[in-house]
């Protein structure tokens, strides 16, 4: 605020200092670590309950038949995992464990759900950072080529190639493109991540293509990228998919801008108009739509993974699933609402690098 004494000879005006509050990014990134916590609770709250309402007991999926039939076999089991206690207090114990940075032991490995996590999540990783990268690079420019050209023949070609590659089920394309790559043509192998001739190397960061690299094993680092060609095509495949169509939609909005009509009537090259104009401002709806496409990568793709033999999140939760591993769901869970609310805050902060217009407060 500023104040000036008039009347008097050389008055001078004095400011006084305001107090200034946080800074508007810290407010909205503190608004949505409240908003994380609440909702990390309300799924183990949903998931604890979901898996005690389903038909099924955790003692007969995870027991043998001799077993089952031993009574005291079945109480000790049940009184190991806590089974024996009401639901309430099963619930309040692996919250406490949870406020500890504790998510139980998986029924089924025996290991620490948290290391379980650790030794599946980076093999995902493996699988869904080569294929958002490409889909984003396909997706990307053939949407826009559709649209520059709307209602030509390489548009109405993009919009069916799109429609079949969405309308294809995963498990379908996956069993095709294993049956013509290996089995006819021989081009890339059946599964798994490395073949029964190399060892996994040192571990780094988890990822084998990466590891082997950086310990020089480049073999192996090989190896596993061929081991990769085939999942990553299908989800690629199945995002390009996705990602050409909203592509398309959002860049035939902007291209009916007048700016971009401005534009040409300035005699602006093609390229340019289309690379400074075009792409930038309509980014925001694909961002969107390619964040929340990573994330369902990230979470796991039980069908590919299942026939592709790939070791990954989503073949783990699928096992604690036929389980009822519950330890292992509430992980699993977790580690899914954790990827999806950070995906979402990523894509919050970049929609104002992106467009100007857009600014958090």
């Amino acid at each position: 605020m500023t104040t000036v004494h008039d009347g008097e000879p050389g008055a001078v005006a004095t400011t006084a200092s305001r107090p200034r509050g946080p800074h508007p990014l810290l407010t909205f990134l503190a608004k949505r670590v409240a908003v994380t916590a609440g909702l990390l609770l309300g799924v183990t709250v949903v998931t604890f309950g979901l898996v005690n309402v389903v038909p099924g007991d955790p003692v007969t999926a995870n027991l043998s038949d001799q077993a089952l039939n031993d009574p005291a076999a079945v109480a000790a089991f049940r009184e190991k995992w806590g089974l024996d206690q009401p639901l309430w207090a099963q619930y309040l114990h692996y919250l406490g464990n949870l406020l500890h940075g504790d998510l139980g032991h998986s029924q089924q490995t025996g290991r620490a759900v948290l290391d379980d996590l650790l030794h599946y999540v980076p093999a995902t990783l493996e699988l869904a950072l080569p294929s958002m990268v490409l889909a984003l690079l396909i997706g990307t420019g053939v949407g826009m080529l559709a649209a520059v050209r709307n209602g030509r023949f390489t548009d109405q070609l993009v919009r069916v190639g799109a429609l079949l590659g969405l309308s294809t089920p995963p498990f379908w394309l996956s069993l095709v493109v294993l049956y013509v790559f290996f089995y006819q043509l021989g081009l890339a192998p059946s599964g798994g991540r490395l073949s029964t001739d190399f060892s996994p190397p040192p571990t780094v960061t988890g990822m084998y293509t990466v590891d082997g690299a950086l310990a020089g094993q480049w073999d192996v680092a090989w190896d596993a990228a061929q081991h990769l060609s085939l999942p990553v095509l299908v989800l690629t495949s199945l995002t390009v998919a996705m990602l050409v169509r909203f592509v398309r939609s959002a860049m035939l909005e902007v291209l009916q801008q007048d700016y971009i009509r401005a534009a040409y009537a300035k005699g602006l090259p093609t390229r340019v108009v289309l690379r400074r104009h075009l792409l930038r401002a309509g980014l925001v709806p694909v961002v969107t739509v390619s964040g929340l496409a990573f994330a369902s990568l990230l979470s796991g793709t039980v069908l590919v993974e299942s026939i592709f033999g790939w070791p990954g999140v989503g073949q783990y939760a699928y096992r604690s699933a036929t389980a009822l591993d519950l330890p292992a769901i509430l992980g699993v869970s977790l580690f899914v609402a954790l990827v999806y609310t950070l995906v979402n805050l990523t894509v919050d902060l970049l929609y104002g690098l992106i467009d100007p217009r857009i600014r958090l407060s």
